[in-house]
């Protein structure tokens, strides 16, 4: 709550002005806590909520879903391909390529992932939810 206070709104507010944006959410256990929930419901134009809970099916997002998140379909591949072409002695050495090459990713890669992403909807929703290539 104290990073999306701190870091999220005020980013969100500057990066978008008066445009509208969605915050999409994932199942991390922070996030489906209710209390985080609202509190998006509450500052975010638009929010893609997830179940808080597996008997309480209110959310909007599928559950384990990573055909539908960029980061799972499309950017940890790119990252992991750039900053794993040699062995890390540690995990600040993975830490600091992951962070160099996660700039280098060019605007015209996030503009191809994020036009696909009509088209994985489709094959999600053909797919009746479940995985697809």
């Amino acid at each position: 709550m104290d990073m999306l206070r701190a870091h999220l709104i005020p980013w969100a507010n500057n990066a978008f002005g008066d445009d509208e944006w969605t915050f999409q959410q994932d199942g991390a256990p922070g996030h489906k806590v209710y209390e985080t929930q609202d509190f998006l419901r509450d500052n975010c134009p638009d929010v893609i909520t997830v179940d808080p809970h597996w008997r309480n099916s209110i959310g909007e997002w599928p559950s384990n879903s990573p055909d539908l998140n960029p980061l799972d379909y499309a950017m940890w591949s790119i990252l992991e391909e750039k900053a794993c072409q040699k062995p890390h002695p540690n995990i600040e050495s993975l830490k600091k390529a992951l962070k160099k090459d996660w700039k280098e990713i060019t605007l015209d890669t996030l503009v191809k992932i994020v036009d696909n992403f009509p088209k994985r909807l489709k094959a999600f929703i053909d797919a009746k939810g479940g995985h697809f290539e």
